[in-house]
């Protein structure tokens, strides 16, 4: 048995010249610590922030994950030294799915199966799948039974300006560059939104558009806003209602008259359940940097046995949970789309030793044992000491 040796966790705070979603409303900067950008609720960062979690077998394989860790990752680092890795040590490191359920019981009955203990997982749990396909010599989507696509139709997620006439430029140049979906972060009010949308559609009229409403809205609001992006055609409804609110998003979706979706905040299966359960969503979209693979796996069957599609979530993740999160939709049977986040895939290349293939409308899976991608060690600790 190859036993796994070591576990190694890098906290990273990487600059760019643009932050996640760009500027704020008002034009502005974020600053260099954490703050809210109104409308909006949560904490944001001035730089792309994450977790790296470095798995090594006996024979020195390397398997690398990644969690969704926007603030503060120091917090899951934290939980993955003291809490799991002494565990993992030992364990045997061709067996990512026996590791899981004994790593998520450490902490369950203390109802830790959400939050930062959750997203520690998700890191450890996909670089596990990475050193098993590596010491396998296969990639982790040959592992979980074979893909369905190795191509993986995707959207452009934000026009990161801060003016509807700026946005309508924007949109228009990705069509420009090949794109053929888009996604608007907005949240700004009813009348806001459908103002923004209806610019962008005059821009770019073959464009599908989206809307993530960032939690922003109650029910009947959350319900205005659907009538009206369904008389204009759009795709989805994202993230509409507060994230707890099951019945609230269950009475929008039997409402609405396109598909609200919903699921960046899930964990793991039990809490899709009870959404999927409670007719609250027409689109599932998991983060795998915050579920795993192997949870991820899990969820995307209780989709398909509710027949609804799956569209994984990414945002601020770098390159690891990128290439793990298309591993994942490659052998999701009902895929809607994977998102392409412009600005975070860029910054995320910068820890691989090549960039994640992405045109605007598709990427491809990334080839290779494991995740298929190589990550540069040394760029890793350099960026973690500027961190």
């Amino acid at each position: 048995m190859m036993r796994v040796r070591a576990v190694h966790t890098h906290v990273l705070k990487v600059r760019a010249d643009e932050a996640y979603l760009g500027p704020k409303q008002d034009g502005g900067a974020i600053g260099s610590g954490y703050e809210v950008r109104e409308p909006w609720r949560s904490l944001y960062s001035s730089r792309y922030e994450t977790l790296l979690v470095e798995v090594v077998a006996e024979d020195g394989t390397t398997g690398w994950g990644e969690a969704l860790a926007p603030v503060a990752p120091e917090v899951p680092a934290a939980i993955v030294d003291l809490l799991i890795a002494p565990v993992l040590v030992g364990m045997d490191a061709t067996a990512p799915r026996p590791a899981w359920h004994r790593l998520r019981d450490l902490m369950r009955e203390r109802g830790h199966l959400v939050g930062h203990q959750a997203d520690a997982l998700a890191a450890v749990d996909i670089a596990l799948w990475d050193l098993a396909g590596r010491l396998a010599g296969l990639g982790v989507a040959q592992l979980l039974g074979g893909a369905f696509r190795t191509r993986l139709p995707t959207y452009v997620s934000g026009l990161p300006r801060p003016t509807d006439p700026e946005r309508a430029a924007l949109a228009r140049d990705w069509v420009d560059r090949g794109a053929t979906a888009v996604k608007l972060h907005l949240g700004h009010g009813v009348a806001a939104d459908l103002a923004t949308v209806d610019a962008v559609r005059n821009s770019a009229p073959d464009l599908r558009v989206a809307v993530d409403g960032h939690w922003a809205y109650g029910v009947d609001e959350a319900v205005a806003l659907a009538q009206g992006l369904a008389e204009r055609g759009a795709w989805f409804l994202e993230a509409p209602l507060a994230p707890e609110d099951i019945a609230g998003h269950a009475e929008l979706a039997a409402r609405a008259a396109l598909p609200v979706a919903v699921g960046e905040t899930l964990r793991n299966r039990y809490e899709f359940a009870q959404w999927l359960d409670a007719r609250a969503l027409r689109i599932a979209q998991p983060d795998v940097a915050r579920t795993g693979i192997t949870e991820a796996m899990a969820i995307a069957e209780l989709c398909a046995a509710r027949h609804v599609p799956v569209a994984p979530h990414h945002s601020v993740g770098m390159g690891v949970s990128l290439a793990a999160g298309l591993h994942v939709a490659a052998v999701v049977a009902d895929l809607a789309a994977f998102e392409y986040q412009p600005s975070s895939t860029e910054v995320g290349s910068r820890i691989l030793t090549g960039p994640v293939p992405v045109h605007p409308a598709a990427f491809d899976l990334p080839a290779g044992p494991g995740l298929g991608v190589n990550v540069d060690a040394e760029a890793v600790r350099a960026l973690a000491k500027e961190s």
